[in-house]
Parts: C-alpha cells; sequence; structure tokens
C-alpha cells in the first residue's frame, strides 16, 4: 500500500512588515521572521521525507507587495518543486484570491488554485487527488457546494481525496484579544478569548463539506486546530485541519503555539482515502509583547504540544494523533 507524505502549512503572511507602497526615504526591512519561520518548516520537504507540500493560503501579508518581495516568498517553494516535490498553493484573502505576479510561480511542480480545479499526484501505483479553489469573496456559505463541485474532486480516478481551501468552517475558533480593568483607578492587563464561528456568511457549513475526502485542509484561521465534530457535536462527514500560522501577527495569538502539520495518507474508503496519522511540529518563533504590540521576544514550542511520535520524518519533536476524535 502506497502512502503519500504531506507537508501542510499556511498563512505566512511573508511581506507582513513591508508597505505596499514604497515611500520616499523608507527603509527596507532587516530580515523578515515570517519568511525565515517559513522556511523552517519546509525542511522535512528539502529533506527527501515529504511527496507534497500544500500551502493553506496567504503565502503573502497582502496582495500589492513589491515583486523582490513576492519572489523571496515563492523562492522556498521552488526549492521544494526543484527537488522533486509537489507544490500545491492556495490563493487566500490577502492576496486577494490570486497570487501576484504569476510567472514567477511557474513551475512543473507547482500548482495554484487560481480557479476550483483537481491535481492528482500518483505514488507507486496508487493515485492522490487534491482538489482546491482560491478564497471566495463574498459569502462562501452560499457557495460553498458548488466551488466544491467546480473542482470535480469526487469525478477524479483516484484512490484518496483531499480539499484544499481557505475559510473558516462552523465550530472551527480563533483567538480575540481585549484588555481587561484591574482595578478602579483603571488599571488593565491584557486578556485573550476564544471565538467560535458559527452561521456568519462567510463560514462554511459543517454539513457541506465532502463526504468522499480523507481530509480538508484549510488555511485562514491562525490557531492550529482539528474541527472533527460540529456545533452540535455531530462527528463531521470529513475532519477539517488548520496548520495555522507560523508566526503570531497579532496579540490575540500571543499564547498560541506556531508550526505546521505532517500528514500520510494511503488509499481506502472507497476512494475518499483516510489519514494514517498526523502530526503537529511546533516551531520556535518570535511572541508580541502584549503592552505595545511591536517588541519581540524569542520562544520555545509549548510543552504540551511538544513530545515524542512520528511518521518516520526527521527527529524533531512532535506529537502524532489518530485523525478523528
Amino acid at each position: 500500500m502506497a502512502v503519500l507524505r504531506v507537508l501542510f502549512v499556511s498563512d505566512t503572511h511573508v511581506g507582513i512588515d513591508t508597505p505596499s507602497r514604497r515611500r520616499r526615504g523608507a527603509v527596507e526591512p532587516i530580515g523578515d521572521p515570517h519568511l525565515t519561520s517559513f522556511e523552517r518548516a519546509l525542511e522535512p520537504a528539502l529533506s527527501g521525507w515529504i511527496d507534497v507540500v500544500v500551502h493553506g493560503g496567504d503565502l503573502l501579508a497582502h496582495s500589492r507587495l513589491p515583486l523582490g518581495v513576492v519572489d523571496r516568498a515563492l523562492e522556498p517553494l521552488r526549492r521544494v518543486a526543484d527537488a522533486g516535490v509537489h507544490v500545491l498553493l492556495v490563493p487566500g484573502n490577502h492576496e486577494r484570491s490570486d497570487i501576484p505576479y504569476p510567472l514567477l510561480a511557474v513551475h512543473p511542480r507547482i500548482h495554484v488554485f487560481r480557479a476550483p480545479r483537481t491535481v492528482v499526484v500518483t505514488r507507486g501505483t496508487s493515485r492522490f487527488a487534491f482538489g482546491g479553489f482560491p478564497y471566495y469573496r463574498g459569502g462562501v456559505r452560499e457557495r460553498f457546494r458548488s466551488l466544491v463541485a467546480e473542482t470535480r474532486l469526487d469525478a477524479a480516478d483516484a484512490d484518496a481525496r483531499v480539499l484544499c481551501m481557505h475559510h473558516c468552517v462552523e465550530a472551527s475558533s480563533c483567538g480575540v484579544f481585549r484588555w481587561r480593568v484591574t482595578s478602579a483607578d483603571g488599571a488593565r492587563e491584557p486578556a485573550s478569548s476564544s471565538f467560535t464561528f458559527t452561521s456568519q456568511p462567510d463560514v462554511v457549513r459543517a454539513r457541506d463539506l465532502p463526504a468522499r475526502a480523507a481530509v480538508v485542509l484549510s488555511g485562514h484561521i491562525h490557531r492550529h486546530q482539528l474541527v472533527a465534530r460540529d456545533l452540535a457535536g455531530r462527528r463531521l462527514s470529513t475532519p477539517v485541519l488548520y496548520a495555522g500560522s507560523v508566526e503570531r501577527t497579532s496579540l490575540a495569538e500571543s499564547n498560541e503555539t506556531k508550526g505546521y502539520v505532517l500528514l500520510a495518507l494511503a488509499p481506502g474508503d472507497g476512494g475518499a482515502g483516510r489519514v494514517v496519522r498526523w502530526v503537529f511540529r511546533p516551531l520556535s518563533v518570535e511572541a508580541l509583547t502584549p503592552f505595545t504590540g511591536a517588541r519581540r521576544v524569542a520562544t520555545s514550542p509549548s510543552p504540551a504540544i511538544a513530545g515524542s511520535g512520528s511518521l518516520g520524518i526527521g527527529a524533531r519533536s512532535s506529537v502524532a494523533y489518530p485523525l478523528r476524535r
């Protein structure tokens, strides 16, 4: 039985400190921690352990970045593709549903979901289909089923299927930052809470997720999570994995561990396929200081996440899970 090894990364936001328009006398930012974390997340793909890299969207911080910044963001993916690994890229909302300077992404093994479509990757005698579409602006809730149908994922001649997208799904959650008053004189301290997505127009209904797929890999939410049950606690027909962002981009993410996901996919379940194992790999990233939002300090992976476990991919700390809960 052939097993496909997938690296899933998302919301890299390269160029977050670069203005969309250069101002006279502006100083070019020195280094980009988002790009650095992105390159570190791709290390297993450059070591011969990975067959497919999926980027879940928001490769870039915004859509009007200078050509040089876009080139630097795509360069790590081109290196991965040069190493023989297929790269699947979902344009996110920050890119306004398309990747600027499209010629920079021209490569026989880089596949950009500029429109709904399906890419089939072969390993051994098994065929793995990845359907995807760019971020849909204007209320994905009512359009989701038709977008999935337009990918023709279900019609693909394949032994396993994965849907790739950049959207929120019911029961997914994100952090919310607020200031909490701690005394009568108005003293405040930072506090974070959680927001759960329900029936908003830009939230996908859980019941609309395709049943004939092993997993949905989605970007857009910066908190790493597995969504396996709907708002009523019922098990989803297909679970949704969010890799989360590779760096903290707001104070609401101050306490979140950042990283990427590794998956092992296998044929089965009537062509849907199955996830044999998945692993969340934490990254040592930089944290925003809650009081200023500017000064950064180095932090290490959360010990609650880091642990033992392996897909046979590298030797760094990880924790392995069965997919369905």
